[in-house]
């Protein structure tokens, strides 16, 4: 009895002094790398965030399968951003001063971003994104700061480049007032003024209006033949639905995140028919893209083509195992952060999953992971350069007819 009570007594000290130490230290202590997964999983995003997550799982368990990273395993922490800065802030806290993560993966919407970039810097940990807006690679001066999304800038170029295909002369924008609505636009309005074209209308609106109806007529009245978006569905819907009831009749170029199967189901195929949506397209021909398609499916009885997030948190999770198994085990997150280049970009030997890239760091061999989701060849700015599929709504369906690809 006495023996036992001993035994009692210090396992109780054991864990009182496990217990003392800053959680920290004790994830150092069971060998684990925290990562934060901070996904929208209710509001604007809660299309993407919950598969996003699944995504950020399916890599886990294969760096945890493959041995982990430098002898450390990774351990995902969940905080749903609510796509809403204020409630991203929040939980971006929890996870640095109480999880005490060295990375903060996936925040959906340059506001969303942009509110917890501050906190990340201030902590010296990594953050990576799927959001748009320039400002983001502007901010970022101690290079933690990845996007695997293309920016805002660059989707106006597209925006553009399709206005241009399609022989549209007299396009008229409406953005969403917030970086990345307002970074969509900018980004058409300089591309299509440098083309030597003029922009007939920009107009921005309020966040929550229950109608739009006399910004909308403000840009009508200038008689455009496409309107381009820098929108999100919410809003898109209700400007959509005022501007079929109103018997106007031009084209609209939107991003996918908002032109997307909700707007069909909630407007109907007659009232979205030959809408143009454009978004980033994942590296389909890509081994990393088949492997990750087939277990996506079987984990969310869905398919990676209808969520490009996905496969960007997905590439988020191996690309920094691949950088923390290279930087070695007792490396900072800024060590960690300035090995994702080399592991990523060429011109090492191009490698489709965790174990094949981390065997082949181990025989000392440069390596570039080409992702599921871009090649991503990270920039100056830690910018990814994703092309952009072009797609056209046709009796309610969404119809692929061109691809993108902009030069650097």
């Amino acid at each position: 009895m006495k023996k036992n009570h001993r035994k009692m007594l210090k396992a109780a000290s054991v864990l009182a002094a496990a217990m003392a130490l800053p959680m920290g230290a004790q994830a150092q202590a069971s060998n684990e790398f925290l990562v934060g997964a901070m996904a929208p999983v209710t509001g604007a995003g809660a299309p993407y965030g919950g598969n996003m997550l699944q995504a950020m799982e399916i890599a886990a368990k294969e760096v945890n399968d493959a041995g982990g990273m430098a002898g450390r395993t990774l351990r995902l922490v969940s905080e749903d951003s609510q796509t809403q800065p204020q409630a991203a802030v929040l939980a971006a806290k929890k996870l640095i001063e109480i999880n005490k993560v060295q990375a903060i993966l996936g925040t959906w919407a340059s506001g969303v971003s942009l509110a917890v970039l501050p906190l990340t810097d201030a902590a010296n940990i990594i953050e990576m994104n799927v959001s748009g807006a320039p400002a983001i690679s502007e901010i970022d001066k101690k290079d933690l700061v990845w996007r695997f999304q293309a920016t805002n800038d660059r989707f106006g170029r597209a925006f553009a480049a399709i206005a241009e295909k399609n022989g549209y002369k007299r396009p008229a924008t409406m953005a969403f007032n917030n970086a990345s609505g307002r970074g969509n636009t900018d980004g058409f309005i300089k591309a299509w003024e440098a083309k030597g074209g003029k922009v007939l209308a920009n107009v921005v609106y309020e966040p929550n209006r229950t109608s739009y109806r006399s910004e909308l007529q403000q840009v009508l009245a200038t008689n455009p033949d496409v309107i381009v978006m820098g929108s999100y569905l919410p809003d898109t819907t209700i400007i959509l639905r005022e501007w079929y009831q109103s018997g106007a009749d031009n084209a609209w170029i939107i991003p996918g995140w908002a032109a997307n199967p909700k707007l069909v189901e909630a407007l109907g195929a007659e009232a979205t028919n030959g809408i143009i949506s454009v978004d980033t397209v994942s590296n389909t021909d890509a081994d990393s893209y088949k492997d990750l398609s087939d277990r996506y499916r079987k984990a969310t009885n869905t398919e990676l083509a209808d969520n490009v997030y996905a496969a960007m948190t997905y590439d988020m999770v191996i690309s920094l195992a691949l950088a923390a198994h290279k930087a070695g085990p007792d490396a900072t997150s800024q060590q960690i952060s300035d090995q994702i280049r080399s592991v990523s970009n060429p011109d090492g030997e191009k490698v489709y999953s965790y174990a094949t890239g981390k065997k082949l760091l181990d025989e000392g061999k440069e390596i570039d992971y080409e992702g599921a989701s871009s090649r991503l060849n990270f920039d100056e700015y830690g910018d990814s350069n994703p092309d952009f599929g072009v797609y056209v709504i046709k009796e309610g369906k969404f119809e692929r007819v061109d691809t993108i690809s902009l030069d650097k």
